[in-house]
C-alpha cells in the first residue's frame, strides 16, 4: 500500500520559527517542481556530493521534497527530501533525510537550517521516531540539529544496505522529541558553517 507523502505543518501550527525576513517560506514541492529540483541537484550529483538520480526519480519522489523558492527564472534556492522507511525490528518509524542542497550563491544564508528545521517538524508530525542521513560533508549542520554519528550497522537495514562504501559517507541519526529540546531546534552552542550535502 502506498503511503501518503509526509507534509509539513502549516505556518500557523509549526512550532519551529526561524528568521525568514526577506526570504521565501519553506513549502512542499509539487509535481510542477520536479524538473527544477532535478536541475538544482545536478551540480551536486556531478561533484559526488549527492547520489546520482534521474529526472524520472525526481518526478516519482516529488512528494517527499520541501523547497525554498528562488527567483522564477532560477528555480528553487534549496531543497531537502524526507522518505519514510519500511518498518523493521528496532526501527518501527524511521525516516531518511536525503538530497539536502542549497544553490551555491545562497549557501551561508541560513537556508539549510530552515530546510532542516522544517523537515524535522514534518517528520515529527508524520509520526516518525527517528530520522537518518548520510553525508560526505562535515556533518556540522546535522550535529547542530541534534543528529549524532552512528555506525551504519545501527541504521535501518533497508537503507543502510544500499550505502556505497566507496563514497565514504558518515551516517547520522536524530531521535525526535528529545526531552528538553523542541523538534527542529538547533543547538545554540555550535555555529553554522558550509552546508553538508547529503546522499
Amino acid at each position: 500500500m502506498a503511503q501518503a507523502p509526509l507534509r509539513p505543518a502549516t505556518a500557523t501550527t509549526a512550532p519551529v520559527r526561524l528568521a525568514t525576513l526577506g526570504t521565501a517560506p519553506v513549502r512542499p514541492a509539487t509535481g510542477a517542481d520536479a524538473a527544477a529540483l532535478h536541475a538544482l541537484s545536478e551540480p551536486f550529483m556531478r561533484s559526488g556530493e549527492l547520489r546520482v538520480r534521474t529526472a524520472a526519480d525526481y518526478r516519482a519522489a516529488v512528494g517527499q521534497f520541501l523547497l525554498v523558492p528562488g527567483p522564477p527564472s532560477a528555480g528553487p534556492d534549496g531543497c531537502v527530501a524526507l522518505r519514510r522507511l519500511p518498518a523493521e525490528p528496532g526501527h518501527p518509524a524511521a525516516g531518511l533525510l536525503h538530497n539536502l542542497c542549497v544553490r551555491p550563491e545562497r549557501q551561508g544564508t541560513g537556508l539549510g537550517s530552515r530546510l532542516l528545521a522544517a523537515l524535522l517538524d514534518t517528520a515529527a508530525r508524520g509520526g516518525l521516531r527517528t530520522v537518518h542521513a548520510a553525508t560526505t560533508g562535515s556533518g556540522e549542520l546535522f550535529r547542530r540539529f541534534g543528529f549524532v554519528p552512528i555506525p551504519a550497522a545501527l541504521a535501518p537495514r533497508s537503507w543502510a544496505a544500499g550505502l556505497d562504501p566507496a563514497r565514504g559517507s558518515e551516517v547520522y541519526r536524530r531521535i525526535l522529541a528529545e526531552p528538553g529540546r523542541a523538534v527542529g531546534q538547533a543547538r545554540p552552542d555550535l555555529h553554522p558553517r558550509a552546508i553538508s550535502q547529503t546522499r
